[in-house]
């Protein structure tokens, strides 16, 4: 996992450092700072996500894909998404009207 901390974005709530101390610092304002290149260790994930899920300003960024090791579902060929669309001719269906 790597992480991105957008210090113009950073209100200096604290939430990260208190969460992921090894990860993150803050100055004398408040305002967070990334320790090192944002490569987080697997040990360290969990506290990682708590602090990245707790910024009330969404400062702090996943960089890259997520490697769950569950695949992603491929779409069957009779799966079409655009047969689920909102449209006028189904609008009574969808509980909408005009």
């Amino acid at each position: 996992m790597k992480i991105r901390l957008d210090r113009t974005i950073c209100d200096g709530f604290g939430v990260c450092a208190k969460h992921a101390p090894g990860y993150f610092s803050l100055d004398d304002w408040g305002y967070a700072s990334l320790i090192g290149d944002g490569n987080v260790a697997e040990q360290d994930r969990d506290p990682v996500m708590r602090a990245l899920l707790d910024c009330p300003v969404h400062a702090i960024t996943e960089v890259g894909e997520r490697q769950t090791g569950v695949p992603n579902p491929a779409l069957r060929e009779d799966d079409d998404p655009a047969s689920r669309l909102k449209t006028e001719a189904n609008e009574a269906e969808w509980g909408f009207t005009r």
